[in-house]
């Protein structure tokens, strides 16, 4: 015979505890996600905002080689407009300058003077026979070199020394007129390097690095074996591959000299 108490089964008080249960957890995951998700949103639009203000205007993952391509080409159309009209102006001041000494006695003998310095000062052209030397860096690398004594990579690359010890070679041995990278050198042009390239007269030039003399072949040749720094960089030649030619030229052209002539300073010759 069946019966029934008043008291409810263990069944039934367990299945009424996870009723009750689960209404609180599911609130206590709304409550969570409704501070998290504002902080997130918050989070964006910080981002959002940086990110606009360091593109200002511009896609901040394009590739800007080439609008920096394009801004140097357009400050060297800059630059070669200004130097031909720098040109321009000094061929008219020339002009006027010839007119004036047809009637002004003054003008005319300091015009024949200073076109007898002209030469001498590297404003003219000059063709003859010479040398050109030529330096270059080395192919090879220091992780190539099984030596412990292997080189540094600064002693495979030509340096701004190399090129002053030849060019102070060349003029000791008698030039008479020289460029280096087909750009005129005159009295007041200064050889400087910035890592393995050259800079002349603002103007960049990466190795082979080629200088020309006109001269007497013979004595300049001489003194370029006699120079220490010469020597020196010859000795490197053999032990790291550095680049070292001397050809004899002929008959070779050096052009004049069509930069800025200003002086910063100046003394009188003793």
């Amino acid at each position: 015979m069946e019966y029934t108490t008043g008291t409810p089964s263990w069944r039934l008080v367990l299945r009424r505890a996870l009723g009750g249960l689960r209404p609180r957890r599911r609130a206590q995951r709304t409550r969570g996600w409704s501070v998290v998700v504002p902080l997130i949103a918050l989070a964006a639009g910080l981002l959002f905002t940086t990110s606009a203000r360091t593109a200002d205007g511009t896609a901040l993952r394009d590739d800007r080689r080439p609008q920096l391509t394009q801004l140097i080409a357009d400050k060297r159309v800059r630059l070669e407009a200004r130097e031909q009209t720098a040109a321009d102006l000094r061929a008219s001041v020339d002009q006027d300058t010839a007119r004036l000494a047809e009637v002004d006695g003054p003008v005319a003998e300091a015009r024949t003077r200073a076109d007898a310095l002209r030469a001498p000062a590297g404003f003219t052209a000059l063709a003859g026979e010479g040398i050109t030397v030529t330096l270059d860096d080395s192919s090879r690398r220091s992780n190539e070199f099984s030596d412990a004594n292997a080189p540094d990579n600064d002693d495979l690359v030509v340096h701004q020394g190399d090129v002053q010890a030849v060019v102070n070679a060349l003029w000791a041995g008698g030039a008479e007129a020289m460029s280096i990278m087909d750009v005129r050198v005159i009295s007041t042009s200064a050889v400087r390097c910035v890592g393995n390239t050259l800079l002349l007269h603002g103007q960049v030039f990466s190795p082979p690095f080629k200088i020309t003399a006109i001269g007497e072949p013979t004595a300049m040749h001489r003194a370029l074996e006699s120079a220490e720094g010469v020597q020196q960089f010859r000795d490197a030649v053999a032990d790291f591959g550095l680049g070292y030619t001397e050809r004899v030229e002929r008959n070779v052209t050096v052009r004049a000299y069509d930069g800025s002539s200003d002086l910063r300073s100046a003394r009188v010759a003793e």
